[in-house]
């Protein structure tokens, strides 16, 4: 069954808000039993890898806020670009543009895969002179060509 684009846009910014309050067992009602979540690479199934990811999260992130930019529908697919600011627990700050798209079935999430680049992270949790000299010169090497 087809759901609206304004109830999936509600949907969406509620299970925002949920993870914003870490809210673990209202996130878990939004999510199908048989839903898979891809990140970074990796692929989590079933209720337990939405714990397993939650656990990520609020492992690495002590407090996160999402500001919304672009919200698209289209059948039961809804896309959004936002912002992620977010305080690591050592108090460190970090702003990241990501992407997500959402596939829905039966008013769950089915799938949900999330797009960012793990670079917004790296350069601020990295201390020594060692690791940031690295990470610069990833970050030229793959600019490389691009901007002079």
């Amino acid at each position: 069954m087809k759901q609206s684009p304004d109830k999936l846009r509600k949907a969406a910014m509620a299970l925002d808000n949920a993870i914003e309050s870490k809210n673990i067992e209202e996130i878990l009602t939004y999510f199908a039993d048989d839903c898979e979540i891809e990140l970074l690479r990796q692929r989590l199934f079933g209720k337990e890898g939405v714990k397993k990811w939650l656990d990520w999260l609020y492992k690495n992130f002590w407090q996160i806020k999402f500001q919304p930019i672009v919200i698209m529908v289209k059948g039961n697919t809804l896309f959004e670009e936002f912002i992620v600011r977010a305080r690591l627990h050592s108090g460190i700050e970090i702003k990241s543009k990501q992407a997500e798209v959402v596939v829905y079935e039966n008013d769950k999430i089915k799938s949900l895969r999330l797009y960012f680049d793990r670079l917004d992270f790296a350069e601020s949790v990295t201390k020594d002179p060692i690791s940031k000299a690295t990470i610069n010169r990833i970050i030229k090497k793959t600019l490389a060509g691009l901007i002079d």
